[in-house]
């Protein structure tokens, strides 16, 4: 419905800056383009990929590549989406925007902004598993049947380590998350040795926040906070892939 996958595109101060963090924790700079007029830079860990925008990007958002997007604009307003944002006149890179009920905005751009970058099979950073795109919600219903007309599908709620739901698709998960301790989206990294992790984060001198629901033991669980301000859920999963046992292929 909306296309495919393409970066989580995060707003920042500083790209220089962001890019040393990112870089210390394990991620690697992508070949982009001279689609953005503003400075961009592109990090993977092979999985995931963080577009770095210094410029007016309003939020954290969720991109994806969609061809032809004036026509398909068209369908997705036949559907009952309203677009926001919308820039389709031909004269420029051809984008347009979604909302969902949280505020969470998604972005459909017409075309590639970078070159994929091929890593070894395997390739994590310092962080483990990327698991999912952390959503806070208040009204689970609402939330999931909106990701749903999209074409992602709901997974079974859990209540620990916090309540939560998975909406897996075929390149990103979204958790919707219900806990006060959480009040803007995370991406959400795991592991079953995170203390280990947790250990080698510190001996490069990353700062660790317990800024997470109480249920979740400060010992092995942790937040870190990028310069630009996202926030990265570190959680601690059992041998059987518990809680994170809907992974990404």
């Amino acid at each position: 419905m909306i296309g495919r996958f393409l970066e989580i595109s995060i707003p920042v101060d500083d790209i220089l800056e962001s890019i040393a963090f990112y870089e210390k924790l394990g991620f690697v700079q992508a070949a982009t383009g001279e689609t953005w007029p503003h400075p961009y830079a592109v990090l993977t860990d092979g999985r995931l990929y963080l577009g770095l925008h210094q410029s007016s990007l309003p939020a954290l958002t969720l991109t994806y590549m969609q061809p032809d997007l004036a026509r398909h604009a068209e369908r997705l307003r036949a559907s009952g989406f309203e677009l926001v944002d919308e820039r389709l006149d031909g004269e420029s890179f051809n984008q347009a925007s979604l909302v969902d009920p949280t505020g969470q905005r998604i972005t459909l751009v017409e075309a590639r902004t970078f070159s994929p970058l091929l890593l070894d099979h395997g390739q994590e950073s310092s962080l483990g598993y990327f698991a999912e795109y952390g959503l806070p919600v208040r009204d689970f219903e609402a939330a999931t049947s909106f990701w749903e007309s999209l074409g992602f599908i709901s997974l079974v709620e859990t209540k620990e380590p916090f309540l939560r739901r998975t909406l897996t698709s075929d390149r990103l998960n979204v958790g919707l998350y219900r806990t006060r301790a959480l009040r803007m989206p995370v991406l959400t990294f795991e592991d079953v040795d995170m203390k280990r992790r947790l250990d080698v984060l510190r001996r490069k001198g990353i700062e660790l926040l317990d800024d997470m629901p109480d249920s979740l033991d400060a010992a092995t669980n942790a937040v870190i906070k990028a310069p630009e301000g996202t926030r990265l859920l570190l959680l601690s999963t059992e041998p059987d892939g518990a809680p994170g046992q809907h992974r990404l292929q």
